[in-house]
Formats: structure tokens, C-alpha cells, sequence
């Protein structure tokens, strides 16, 4: 009898897991449950091109409208699972339905962490996760201009921000540390940042948080009130807090959680035949000899495909070095390796110019990279993290030292 496999949750981890199933050979039933009413599609644009009204619908999809029918995989939007009941190999709908399956993954994804101010109430405070909180955005920034609160200077709240102002909004930015992604990043960098932000015309609040929501009659925002005492009018507000993984239905099935569902290197929960992959994730991770659990666009992109080979048998472990990218206005950057302590950050090249590469270094060897409008470095950036390595931090500075130099005597 064909094997079953169901996968809960169709964003982009579970639909290149499904993909992969069916690129190598799988030919039993693939059922893949989605709470949404669309069909899979990527995040980064949200808060990018998509927002600001620069890219259509079709961009945001990760496949054609087709494929799932074409590659023969049951693909039930609108329709959120309950429960496993392991005992029994049965997803469990809402509905009461019963799915049998004989592996299973997890990509449930994140949710974003709301805000219970005084005031939380009030229309036009808004949350950006899914294509719809896009769209609603997405109208209020072409319906004018005015003035935009955003809470939280993370990448989303950062993008969101950057977004607005390139259409025209002034912007108030509050941040809780005192520069944007100080938490990531470190002070340095995040000033760097917020000069970028300050530089393209918006009002950083830093060091504040907010205190309430303030509005008239009509119950809809008008301004916040902030920790240092001051207010700020605003249109609207633009909450970007940071997110929660998705795990209370993997908890109440009995299946470990603890900061996500807990995974091995191969993906495999607590629970034989259960995967997990994506933003809920806590996967071992044996270049970092750790726990992680990652919220970007690449680990879902490339762990849905690594569970779904270990759901056939391949038995792999999952050991890319988490990556990430963010546009704001003209900087682009792309980020490798494992958020952790460090001793010094490394500058090679142009920080005024905002050029250049960012190196943290832990006892002299380089635990991430941060490469900022510098381009097609990622793999030697890659390379030096995954090798574990101590380096020389002058050759690291001196762009007269090509960094596939460096990378290449690390690896050997």
C-alpha cells in the first residue's frame, strides 16, 4: 500500500519539502494543510518590493498555481490540524477529520508577538506576517502620505520602516536598545544602521519603549505615548516585535517543545516520524555543537528539503550555516553564522561608504560575517565560519588580501 506523507503547513519550508518528496521519487500520497486561504508563498518581499507596491502578487508565490496539482500533491488551504495523535500515525483536523500518515512534517511557522498596551484595542495598529497584513499596508501607504509609528527596529520593523519612508511617510522608529539590532548585531553595527535610517529621514527613538496607545472617538489610533515622557502623532502604527514559533498544537500532542519543537540533526522531533523544519525548528546543529532556531527566508528554503529526505530515509544531517539577507533603501546585506558572543568585530573596507564586510570574532576565530553592498562573498564568509578556525585579523582588515585567500588556508 503507497506510503502517506502529510505536512502541516504551507508556507515555504513545507512546500519545497513537498517538492523534494516528488524530485527524489517519492510516489505515495502527499498531503500538505495550510490555515491560509493562499497558496504557498515567500515572506521577504512583504516588508520589500511587494509593500511598497513594486512587485505584483506572482512574485510572492513559490510555485505556479499548477504544481501541486501537476506533481499530485493534496494541498487543503484553509484547513489548520488540531493534533497528532502518534500513537494512532493520525493528523487530526479541526474539523474532527483523521488523515493517517506514515511520516509527517512540522513547518507551522511563527506567529508575531503582539502587543497588550494600553490601547492595543484600537484600529490601525497593525502587524506585519502574512500576505494579507501586506496588503492592508500596502493600501495604507499608497493612500497618501502622513505619519507612520513603527514599534521595534528588528528586520521586519526596519524594513516596514524603510518601506514607508521610500514612499513618502515620515516615519518614527522606537526601539526599545539603543540602535536598531543592537540584540544581532552590536552597538557598533546597529548604530550604523540607524545612521543609515537617520540619513534617509527618519526619527529614531532610541532607548524608549512605549507606554500606550492613545485615540479619539472613532477608536482609531492617533498617537503613542513613550517611556521618556514624550508622544508622537501618527496615522497609523507598524508593530514588529519579533515572533513566536507556532507550537502549542506539537506540545498538547505530546511531542518535545522548548523554544520550538526540539529536533536532532536530521530533523526528527521526539517523536519517530515527525519532522520539523523552518521558523519552528530548534534543530541540533552540529557545526555550532547547539541547539538553534533560525527565522529566515534560507533555513526554510533549505531545511524543508533537508527533512523531507530524511522523512525517505536519507538520514543527513542538517549542517548549512544560517543565512540571511535585508534591504533597506540603497544597502543591501547579506549575514552568515551563529548569533553568539564575541570578542571583537573586524571591519574590511569601506564603513563610511557603507562597503564593506563585518567579522565577529570569538578568541580569533570568525563566528559570522555581515557583508554590506559587497557582493559574491558569501561562500569564503561561509567557509571561514564553518571552518572553526582561528584567523590572522590583519589579513581579515586588508582588502588587499583576497578573502578567498584567507578562506581557502582555513580549509586546508
Amino acid at each position: 500500500m503507497p506510503e502517506t506523507f502529510v505536512i502541516v503547513g504551507a508556507g515555504l519550508a513545507g512546500a519545497k519539502a513537498a517538492e523534494t518528496l516528488r524530485t527524489e521519487g517519492f510516489d505515495g500520497r502527499i498531503v500538505m494543510f495550510g490555515a491560509e486561504a493562499e497558496r504557498p508563498y515567500e515572506r521577504p518581499p512583504l516588508s520589500k518590493d511587494y509593500l511598497r507596491g513594486e512587485a505584483g502578487r506572482e512574485k510572492v508565490y513559490v510555485h505556479g498555481e499548477a504544481f501541486y496539482e501537476e506533481n499530485e500533491i493534496e494541498l487543503r488551504l484553509r484547513t489548520s490540524v488540531a493534533a497528532i495523535d502518534a500513537p494512532s500515525r493520525e493528523a487530526v483536523l479541526e474539523s474532527g477529520e483523521r488523515v493517517a500518515f506514515d511520516r509527517l512534517l512540522l513547518a507551522t511557522g511563527a506567529a508575531p508577538r503582539k502587543l497588550d498596551a494600553p490601547g492595543h484595542e484600537l484600529d490601525g495598529i497593525h502587524y506585519l506576517r502574512d500576505v494579507e497584513d501586506s496588503d492592508l499596508l500596502r493600501g495604507r501607504l499608497e493612500s497618501g502620505s502622513g505619519r507612520v509609528v513603527v514599534i521595534g527596529a528588528g528586520w521586519i520593523g526596519a524594513e516596514a520602516a524603510a518601506s514607508a519612508r521610500q514612499k513618502g511617510w515620515d516615519v518614527v522608529l522606537v526601539e526599545m536598545t539603543d540602535v536598531p539590532l543592537e540584540r544581532v548585531l552590536g552597538r557598533d553595527l546597529g548604530a550604523i544602521y540607524r545612521d543609515i535610517h537617520i540619513d534617509h529621514g527618519v526619527d529614531f527613538r532610541g532607548g524608549v519603549s512605549l507606554e500606550r496607545f492613545e485615540g479619539g472617538l472613532g477608536g482609531w489610533v492617533e498617537r503613542v505615548a513613550l517611556s521618556d515622557g514624550s508622544s508622537v502623532d501618527c496615522d497609523f502604527v507598524i508593530v514588529g516585535v519579533g515572533v513566536t514559533p507556532r507550537v502549542d498544537m506539537a506540545a498538547a500532542s505530546g511531542i518535545e517543545v522548548d523554544n520550538g519543537v526540539v529536533v536532532d540533526e536530521r530533523l526528527e522531533s521526539s517523536v519517530s516520524g515527525v519532522f520539523a523544519a523552518g521558523d519552528i525548528a530548534n534543530a541540533y546543529h552540529p557545526i555550532a555543537g547547539r541547539r538553534i532556531r533560525v527565522e529566515h527566508w534560507a533555513n526554510a528554503l533549505n531545511q524543508g528539503p533537508a527533512a523531507a529526505r530524511n522523512m525517505l530515509g536519507a538520514g543527513e544531517a542538517y549542517e548549512r550555516v544560517p543565512y540571511f539577507f535585508s534591504d533597506q533603501y540603497d544597502v543591501g546585506m547579506e549575514y552568515s553564522g551563529f548569533p553568539s558572543d564575541w570578542d571583537e568585530v573586524v571591519f574590511r573596507g569601506d564603513v563610511d561608504a557603507r562597503e564593506f564586510i563585518a567579522f565577529w570574532l570569538a578568541d580569533s576565530r570568525v563566528v559570522a560575517g555581515m557583508n554590506v553592498n559587497v557582493w559574491d562573498v558569501t561562500d569564503p564568509i561561509q567557509e571561514l565560519v564553518r571552518s572553526g578556525a582561528q584567523v590572522d585579523r590583519a589579513r581579515l582588515a586588508d582588502t588587499d588580501v583576497p578573502l578567498e585567500e584567507i578562506a581557502s588556508a582555513v580549509k586546508s
